[in-house]
């Protein structure tokens, strides 16, 4: 049984603090007190936490006084501030932004892929993977660790709700505008979304934008191979709600769809869909609130033995974000979880 704690949530407001909250409920993380950190202009406010109103405060040296987990979810800026101040203080400090992601002081972890670089308990830092890389992850570890990775071409699908509850306002305004036939509005997206497909990510001079190379990276760290081949395109869809990824990749030994299956079953927190025809997959609308990463249309390749093409959908707030980040703090703390959902 393990004694309750403190814990402290920075960005408790934003979608991704929101729905830390409701994963910390939902798997009845030991929470002996909750202390709930937004920006100055949101301090006063609350926030709703098993059944409670909790009233926000500014970031401080205090908060994190005597807290064992400091969950981040509030921006890079933000995170390199207040982190390293955490850190001292005592928590676990697990961070959702990209600002300690390819530090090598600091390991970037799936649980479910390399759990075994989670600190014990606090004191230190653990970056959260970008939410594409974790998904990817989920489903090409497995694989690796039985046929050896060595290629991967991915093209990202990924829904609005990565970008934050502004963009979701947007959208759903940009579609009521298409619908009246009026000009639709744009400021937070990089243009219309309704009915269209994005690139919407800042792009470096290469080509590849921010997010593309963030895959490229952080994988290539988190499985410790400095040698793989990635291959990404990454685009903004019209869905509120979960990423969905085609994902083709080359292994060492020729592998077969039967025992790809049978491999991709046994993994935690993978579920698989191998039904076929039209319709017949997993789908971002069903995938959406789950905690489980759904693989579907598993294919040998027509022409390459030792290659699969696989179709991935997680929710992005979830595993791709929150539950990832719960999950740090209750490996690192030896917490069982259990469900009150």
């Amino acid at each position: 049984m393990i004694d309750p704690m403190d814990v402290v949530l920075v960005g408790a407001t934003g979608a991704v603090g929101q729905e830390m909250l409701r994963v910390l409920e939902q798997r009845a993380f030991p929470v002996r007190r909750l202390r709930v950190v937004a920006s100055p202009k949101s301090a006063g406010g609350a926030v709703t936490f098993r059944g409670e109103a909790l009233t926000l405060v500014a970031p401080s040296p205090q908060v994190f006084a005597g807290a064992a987990v400091a969950l981040f979810s509030a921006g890079s800026s933000i995170a390199r501030e207040w982190g390293p101040v955490a850190a001292a203080a005592g928590c676990l400090v697990v961070d959702n932004s990209s600002a300690f992601r390819m530090d090598e002081r600091y390991p970037l972890v799936v649980p479910e892929v390399n759990g075994h670089r989670i600190p014990a308990r606090g004191g230190g830092i653990v970056a959260n993977p970008n939410c594409s890389t974790i998904q990817m992850l989920m489903a090409l570890k497995p694989l690796h660790d039985r046929w050896g990775l060595e290629h991967v071409v991915v093209s990202t699908y990924q829904a609005i709700s990565g970008k934050g509850a502004r963009a979701v306002d947007e959208f759903e305004r940009q579609q009521r505008a298409v619908l009246a036939g009026e000009t639709p509005p744009v400021s937070i997206l990089p243009g219309v979304l309704a009915g269209n497909l994005l690139a919407d990510w800042t792009h470096e001079p290469s080509g590849f934008s921010e997010e593309e190379l963030k895959i490229v990276a952080e994988s290539k760290k988190i499985l410790e191979l400095a040698g793989l081949r990635i291959s990404p395109t990454c685009v903004r869809v019209p869905v509120r709600n979960a990423h969905s990824q085609s994902v083709w990749a080359r292994f060492a030994r020729p592998v077969s769809r039967d025992e790809a299956i049978t491999t991709l079953r046994a993994a935690p927190g993978v579920v698989v869909d191998d039904r076929i025809g039209p319709g017949q997959h997993p789908q971002p609308r069903e995938v959406s609130g789950s905690d489980d990463v759904a693989v579907g249309r598993v294919r040998r390749d027509l022409d390459d033995p030792q290659a699969l093409s696989l179709w991935v959908v997680g929710d992005n707030l979830r595993k791709g974000a929150a539950l990832n980040a719960v999950q740090i703090a209750e490996r690192a703390f030896g917490v069982t979880p259990s469900s009150r959902a």
